[in-house]
């Protein structure tokens, strides 16, 4: 798809020119993978294995980001509209999403931000949704332990039904412009933990989405950490017999290198 493409180019030169103006510098790099338990619930209760990969750049006036996740199992359907059939058998779904994000901080607490995301999630009923962003954020709190960033800025996204609804829907595609606003609250518990909560809202032309993110991070030692967290996903508009929410928990290793 030419999204992943814009994507993976996009991502590649973000992080090239941001190591190319720091050269000669220790690069200031942090990556971290996580691994571990989750069970979701909604359109589909299932239990399975979750892998997530961070990393991050900071220096001088610039901050990048990029978030890769996915997870595949068997789960219990409780669809019983689109595919009368297969309700309450055991069917296959995949869930995987990258993103990537970058801040220019043109004030000690203010900056502007650019973000690209997509998102495959067979568990929610749709085959895919793309996203791209722009805005404005700042840090309206920064404190020793605690810090907060809200953001707010236009952005465009286009979705696709899942191939498994009704002829008249799955061959629809979706694209509309949209309003995003977000807010990231980090609280340092102690010098091992942390507890955090991302929450975004989207507000389209046709879908409003809201999602909540909220977690809670131990250090067990210096490269490794446990950390519980539990996600609760909003779609206004959703393919018929799919519920508006999706939650999802999951207790991971986090391995910082």
């Amino acid at each position: 798809m030419n999204f992943v493409k814009i994507f993976s180019a996009a991502s590649l030169l973000v992080f090239s020119s941001a190591s190319l103006a720091d050269e000669g510098k220790k690069s200031p790099w942090k990556s971290s993978a996580e691994l571990g338990y989750v069970h979701v619930s909604g359109n589909t209760n299932t239990e399975t294995v979750k892998a997530a990969f961070d990393i991050s750049y900071e220096a001088d006036s610039w901050a990048h980001k990029a978030h890769a996740e996915a997870l595949s199992s068997k789960s219990e359907t409780t669809d019983d509209t689109v595919v009368p059939e297969v309700t309450m058998e055991e069917r296959t779904a995949a869930k995987w999403l990258v993103s990537a994000q970058s801040d220019y901080k043109f004030k000690d607490y203010d900056y502007f931000y650019g973000l690209l995301s997509y998102e495959d999630d067979r568990f929610s009923g749709f085959e895919y949704q793309a996203k791209i962003g722009l805005g404005y954020g700042r840090r309206v709190i920064h404190t020793e332990n605690h810090e907060l960033r809200l953001e707010i800025g236009p952005g465009y996204r286009t979705y696709r039904l899942e191939q498994a609804a009704p002829p008249a829907l799955a061959e629809e595609t979706r694209d509309e412009t949209l309003i995003r606003a977000n807010a990231g609250y980090t609280w340092k518990l102690s010098e091992t933990s942390k507890f955090t909560e991302d929450l975004t809202y989207e507000a389209g032309e046709d879908q409003d989405e809201w999602k909540s993110v909220t977690g809670l991070t131990a250090k067990i030692n210096s490269t490794l950490a446990m950390k519980i967290s539990h996600t609760v996903k909003h779609l206004e508009e959703v393919p018929a017999g799919s519920e508006n929410y999706d939650r999802e928990t999951a207790v991971t290793l986090v391995f910082t290198f």
